[in-house]
């Protein structure tokens, strides 16, 4: 990507332009990613605490065109993207499907193209506790760790098996003790939040017939 199209990129303050939101220089902007299928309000709930116990600028949610870790393949794109917009309105959210628009397949390769993409732009990585947990099988889990800061955010039943964690024990000398200490620390740096929980669950709204494609 050339210096001028990224320039348009990190130009302005909010939106989207050719697809891509817009992020000026010197954000710092909290990436969740995950199937979405569906989203509901415990996604939401921890979108809202990590924009306040961070401090960052917006938080980009990357709707996933598919998980390798999971053999079942989720509902459409088009379906998850429209259920996540209803279920997360905030003016400093991005509802996006950039993984899609990358072709990447995983996590790394994602964020190796955001961070090309927008330079002047501070990434940090979100996940529920529940993700931790089996971090270590994510493809590159170690570069993520040290490309960027990871902010993971307590979920219902995952606290201490997330923080015996393979990844939370390989990296526990690089964790920090309080989300805003993230902000302008150079990974890698890491974060355990302890917040209200709230156990909604994707795979409980499936199993109880609260999700259909094409109905959200």
């Amino acid at each position: 990507m050339t210096a001028s199209v990224r320039r348009r990129f990190n130009s302005g303050g909010g939106g989207f332009v050719s697809g891509l939101p817009l992020a000026r220089a010197g954000m710092v902007i909290g990436l969740l990613g995950g199937s979405f299928d569906p989203a509901h309000e415990g996604h939401a709930h921890i979108t809202r605490e990590a924009l306040k116990r961070m401090g960052l600028d917006q938080v980009w949610w990357l709707v996933t065109p598919g998980n390798p870790l999971k053999a079942r393949q989720p509902a459409p794109m088009a379906d998850r993207l429209g259920r996540a917009r209803k279920v997360m309105q905030h003016p400093r959210v991005r509802i996006t499907a950039l993984e899609e628009s990358f072709g990447t397949r995983a996590t790394v390769e994602t964020i190796e193209r955001l961070r090309a993409v927008y330079p002047r732009v501070t990434f940090v990585w979100l996940m529920g506790a529940d993700n931790l947990v089996q971090f270590h099988r994510w493809e590159r889990w170690r570069d993520i760790l040290r490309s960027v800061a990871v902010g993971v955010l307590a979920r219902p039943g995952s606290g201490v098996t997330a923080r015996l964690s393979v990844a939370a024990r390989a990296f526990r000398v690089h964790q920090v003790a309080r989300g805003e200490n993230l902000r302008g620390r150079k990974p890698p740096v890491w974060c355990f939040v302890n917040l209200p929980l709230n156990d909604a669950s994707s795979t409980e709204i499936r199993a109880k017939g609260g999700w259909r494609s094409g109905r959200y």
